[in-house]
């Protein structure tokens, strides 16, 4: 049902959508954020002509602008008015409509291609992927902080988001009777088996696997862990999801990313989709499903006087069932 809204701003609402590439924009931004030059691609339109269409959305509370550095992102209303109407306009249409299937399948071309050329990005610094972390911030204090956050267990599993070199799965195997950490570089997966086998760890294991859709069972983590993960990501809230799922009852998520910022060369040069992770985000995302997140513990970057980045340490906990429902 359509929230209470005025005449002119229900008119103004329907002529907004009323036109054939603005209704396969918002078909588009209702399950993606996508930037300007994303959607050129998709729709083989200009930008200019794309810019004003997203304008005249925006307008009429039926897009949001996310500027990000020299990037802008579009996605639909998730809340409110400008929800509802979407919600009631795409009931009375075919998702498989043959435009809106045409344009999902343009869309999945253009973030393969994106995919890709992470994929080799994370190939070719897999071996020094822990020494430029360390460039960042301090390792130890983060890491220290972790393990406070986390507690001291005993975990009976521990999962680990994007694994990169094992780092994680190292610094918690001995709080665990059982880990496991997912990566979608197999070069990485390479670097953290040699990392694990080297340290002697026995209980931890790492296989190929997308955040965003991962291998594990429902409730089947005491522990998940998300490590400068989140900036990589297209749909950052569907890993939080993830990470809901896999939790038990009473679980904790652990997410560590940077704080935005506008360093512009790390989304050039290190395939970063995100410039940091705004705290109002990661909480909507999380409310959304179902965690309690904590306010960030902020670790600010050396004063060398150079650029820097700060980074932020989330804990979230997934409620624990009531004794009425557990029964």
């Amino acid at each position: 049902m359509i929230s209470m809204t005025s005449f002119d701003d229900l008119l103004e609402k329907l002529k907004a959508a009323g036109e054939p590439t603005r209704l396969r924009l918002l078909a588009l931004l209702r399950d993606n954020d996508l930037s300007v030059g994303e959607l050129v691609q998709v729709l083989e339109q200009s930008q200019p002509r794309l810019s004003h269409h997203l304008k005249a959305l925006s307008e009429a509370g039926l897009a949001e602008r996310l500027p990000e550095g020299a990037f802008v992102f579009y996605r639909a209303a998730r809340s409110g008015p400008g929800l509802a109407f979407l919600n009631h306009l795409f009931s009375q249409t075919s998702h498989d409509a043959e435009e809106f299937r045409a344009d999902r399948d343009k869309l999945r071309e253009v973030i393969l291609a994106r995919a890709e050329s992470a994929e080799a990005y994370f190939s070719s610094i897999a071996e020094t992927w822990d020494s430029l972390r360390a460039l960042h911030f301090p390792n130890e204090a983060i890491e220290d902080t972790l393990l406070d956050l986390a507690g001291s267990g005993p975990y009976r599993r521990v999962v680990d988001f994007g694994t990169g070199t094992g780092r994680m799965l190292l610094l918690f195997s001995g709080l665990a009777s059982e880990a496991e950490g997912i990566d979608f570089s197999h070069r990485m997966l390479t670097v953290a088996r040699a990392n694990l086998e080297r340290a002697g760890v026995s209980n931890s294991r790492v296989r190929f696997g997308d955040v965003t859709a991962a291998p594990f069972e429902d409730a089947s983590a005491d522990l998940v862990i998300v490590h400068q993960v989140l900036h990589y990501l297209d749909t950052p809230g569907d890993a939080i999801a993830e990470a809901a799922r896999v939790l038990v009852p009473g679980g904790k998520l652990l997410v560590i990313d940077f704080a935005p910022h506008d360093l512009e060369f790390l989304r050039a040069e290190h395939g970063h989709r995100r410039l940091g992770v705004r705290h109002d985000a990661l909480a909507e995302w999380a409310g959304q499903a179902g965690l309690n997140l904590e306010a960030p513990r902020s670790f600010d970057p050396p004063k060398t006087g150079a650029p820097g980045l700060t980074v932020n340490i989330w804990r979230a906990t997934k409620p624990a069932l009531s004794r009425a429902r557990a029964a």
